[in-house]
């Protein structure tokens, strides 16, 4: 899993409608035997056959949910109609949609949460298919011996789909616009989100897969530059701070070049988080001091480090640009991980 989830012109789809319908089940059949040397045939009237369900199911496969942009409509099959000779109707087909990992499904009449489809393979039914109609042979009992009724066919469920994409990673960076989230996620990884010097470079979230050796590798999410407000949905607001949500530790790429005040990055990306939810702020952090490489910062590093440690906050020195402290970092994000690991067991 790596690279960025871009779709046309940089379009990110998190969010879609879908409208499911069920098929309905098959009339049941009306019919009497007629065979030669059986003067008396009683009723043989097969049930129809069930309607097929719509089902949802998770797939590694995909990574956006830009299918549904086109397609919105998902009708399963009709079950057959029962026959003579106690023939059961065919079943209908079911239909599978498929959606990435990460995927809520919610009823977006009543928004009840029908599903959280994170693993591979997971799927939930949306929409049942009707039951078939019984047959006349059903109904025969030794005082109706002849029954002429047979049941139609139950209507498949319908119902208008919500899905919802929240991103799986289990590290999510985050920072200021042009703090060099973007340049770090392409140096550690096979992502190549758009780089550039000028705000909101990144317009949809990133995915990366970073491998130290054969064992350890973690993925890694590019969260779009925060700014103060996000919560409420100034710059890119909203709509990314829900893709941290998954995400088991934060890593806050800091910029102080041109002497800016490191307490207020780190401050106001926390206070975004905490009025996003207040589980943000209790994921455990891994604070970057980005941009080394610059006169300016390496000149104030010291300071700035200081400054950090005097409220609470140690810092790792690195260079997206150069590599300078980025694997060393990376190492302490794996162990981070793996100490997490431990503590769910």
């Amino acid at each position: 899993m790596s690279g960025c989830w871009m779709v046309g012109k940089g379009l990110f789809i998190d969010e879609a409608k879908i409208f499911v319908k069920a098929g309905d089940g098959g009339r049941g059949c009306i019919s009497f035997r007629r065979e030669k040397f059986v003067p008396r045939g009683g009723p043989d009237g097969g049930g129809g056959g069930c309607g097929g369900s719509v089902i949802i199911s998770a797939s590694h496969h995909l990574n956006t949910l830009v299918n549904f942009l086109r397609k919105k409509h998902f009708k399963a099959g009709k079950g057959g109609y029962g026959q003579g000779s106690n023939k059961q109707g065919k079943d209908g087909r079911d239909v599978i949609v498929e959606v990435p990992q990460g995927t809520l499904v919610y009823n977006n009449l009543t928004h009840e949460l029908l599903a959280d489809l994170i693993k591979d393979g997971q799927r939930i039914v949306v929409a049942e298919g009707g039951r078939g109609g019984r047959g006349n042979a059903s109904f025969a009992t030794s005082t109706r011996q002849a029954p002429r009724i047979a049941q139609p066919g139950e209507q498949g469920e319908e119902h208008t789909i919500r899905l919802e994409l929240k991103l799986l990673a289990d590290v999510g960076l985050v920072g200021f616009p042009n703090a060099g989230k973007s340049t770090f996620i392409s140096l550690v990884s096979a992502a190549r989100p758009k780089i550039a010097d000028y705000p909101f470079t990144t317009l949809e979230p990133c995915l990366g897969t970073v491998r130290l050796d054969e064992e350890i590798s973690f993925v890694i999410a590019d969260i779009p530059g925060l700014i103060e407000g996000a919560s409420q949905g100034k710059g890119l607001g909203q709509k990314f701070l829900a893709h941290i949500e998954r995400t088991r530790l934060l890593v806050h790429i800091l910029d102080v070049s041109e002497g800016k005040d490191p307490l207020v990055g780190v401050k106001t990306i926390n206070q975004e988080l905490r009025l996003y939810s207040p589980k943000l702020p209790k994921l455990p952090l891994v604070l970057a001091i980005n941009k080394v490489d610059l006169k300016d910062v390496r000149e104030r590093l010291p300071a700035v480090m200081e400054i950090l440690e005097s409220q609470g906050y140690f810092a790792y020195p690195i260079s997206a640009l150069t590599g300078e402290g980025v694997r060393e970092i990376l190492f302490v994000i794996a162990k981070r991980l793996t100490d997490i690991n431990q503590n769910l067991k």
